[in-house]
């Protein structure tokens, strides 16, 4: 309650409302809140404020307290509250909350409208503005629409914030600020201000204009103890599912992870590991498991879908999936990089901020090479190449387990020979007859199917002869691109 007082007296102070703040004292129509929280919503996004307000029992002019008879809760329309109306009429990216409050015996309604993200916010498929106090359609103004589309391309997720208007120790309660100091091996401070402080320099924490704090999606992302306490980002929770078979017909465990990602990567992982299929040969006198997949490919492709997600992408989060034959890991959004050169490129995120943070806390290297590391992890164990499917909006990594070469089908042969081809080149070396018997655990009584194979790759133009006038016993061969 004190952090809503606190709000309401900083906004009543200003001299007059804004494109970001309306005052209301008895105008309910469902139709004109909906256009305010497009305006609002949009004006906020245009102006760099992370919110836009709406109150009820405030005077427009005074600013008094006038206190409201109205309910949002209980107010219809049709057979729906108005929340709910309002969501199915607004655009995906709207996101706003109802919240009540008495203030010396008189009571405050505020709508707290969070800013447009990706895109302009649309009721009924309309853009609304804000010009002075009042609201416009957004078409009737086409240079300050230009504007606003620039603002919304430059503006990133990671600096929206996740929850606001929060005391310092309420706020350090919501994440597990713990693991920040015990991952880079520095000694915690012993204050809250001390915490705070370095909190604030890695944006996870901001100060806001009212003196209290809020938490950025990139904190609750990385360091929430449970994402449930922030609804903005708690879809984004990685979600594990395990099936009885090679199908999706029996499910033997559904779990989401509720801790923010750098908070519980590590056990994310090792449990993973134990739903895995294993075994444990003896080596001498010591007991060695193995498992039927490369864990580290496991962890590089877990932790690419996270870093590189698309978070514009409402409603859906990665998964990682494991069946008895192979794991697939999806994560919303597709690769900014062209697929086929996702050995050799230099590397790029759409989320950059969480990237940086996560390579200081030893989560990955930012250099571009987890690629090259699943693969040649997979590799090590003769495993059939891993594979990228793209869709509209989500990108799949499988993994597959141990299978003979006569049961791979030719179009993954083919890829598995063009993946060797680049990892081959990125080290300064070449694909060869005999490299590609070792990749797939042949003797050289196969080097004819390999021979095919390799005519195969160069017939779908993945790899090309390093030098064509080459004896063709000494010939190597490199991928399309080089």
């Amino acid at each position: 309650m004190e952090s809503l007082d606190a709000l309401v007296d900083q906004l009543r102070n200003l001299p007059n409302e804004t494109e970001w703040l309306e005052f209301k004292h008895s105008n309910y129509d469902p139709d004109t809140i909906g256009e305010d929280i497009s305006a609002l919503a949009n004006s906020a996004a245009l102006l760099e404020k992370s919110c836009a307000y709406m109150i009820w029992g405030i005077d427009n002019i005074t600013h008094n307290i006038v206190g409201t008879v109205y309910n949002q809760f209980s107010k219809l329309r049709g057979n729906q509250e108005l929340a709910s109306w309002l969501r199915n009429l607004l655009t995906k990216n709207a996101e706003f909350e109802f919240r009540s409050i008495n203030i010396n015996g008189k009571d405050v309604v505020i709508l707290i409208i969070n800013c447009a993200t990706n895109q302009t916010v649309m009721f009924k498929k309309t853009e609304y503005i804000r010009v002075g106090s009042y609201t416009q359609r957004l078409s009737d103004y086409p240079t300050v629409r230009t504007q606003l589309w620039d603002r919304l391309l430059s503006t990133r997720f990671e600096d929206h914030i996740a929850k606001r208007d929060l005391q310092a120790n309420d706020a350090l309660n919501l994440i597990n600020f713990s693991s920040y100091f015990d991952i880079k091996q520095e000694p915690q401070p012993s204050s809250f201000e001390g915490i705070i402080h370095y909190m604030i320099e890695e944006e996870i924490i901001r100060r806001q204009d009212n003196g209290l704090y809020c938490i950025t999606n990139m904190g609750a992302l990385l360091f929430a103890k449970k994402l449930s306490d922030f609804p903005r980002v708690a879809r984004k929770a990685v979600r594990v599912v395990q099936f009885a078979e090679n199908n999706r017909m029996n499910i033997l465990r559904d779990t989401v992870e509720e801790k923010g990602y750098i908070v519980s990567f590590e056990g994310l992982i090792k449990f993973i590991e134990a739903l895995l299929p294993a075994r444990e040969p003896i080596n001498g006198a010591l007991r060695e498991k193995e498992t039927a997949y490369p864990l580290l490919a496991i962890r590089e492709t877990v932790a690419n879908a996270l870093i590189h997600q698309d978070f514009s992408i409402t409603g859906a989060g990665p998964v990682v999936e494991l069946f008895s034959n192979r794991i697939e890991t999806t994560n919303p959004g597709v690769p900014l990089i062209d697929v086929m050169r996702i050995i050799d490129n230099p590397p790029k995120s759409r989320n950059e901020k969480i990237a940086s943070l996560m390579r200081r806390l030893k989560m990955c290297e930012e250099l571009g090479s987890g690629w090259d590391r699943i693969t040649l992890s997979c590799e090590s164990k003769q495993l059939p190449a891993p594979r990228i499917d793209l869709y509209d909006q989500n990108t799949k990594v499988t993994i597959f387990s141990g299978t003979p070469y006569s049961s791979i089908s030719l179009e993954n042969k083919i890829w598995a020979c063009y993946l060797h081809a680049c990892v081959k080149y990125v080290e300064g070396d070449a694909l060869t007859n005999s490299s590609l018997r070792s990749r797939f655990g042949l003797k050289e009584s196969s080097a004819g199917s390999i021979s095919r194979l390799i005519k195969d790759a160069i017939d779908a133009k993945m790899i090309k002869p390093a030098d064509p006038i080459t004896a063709p016993r000494y010939m190597k061969y490199v991928p399309f691109w080089a």
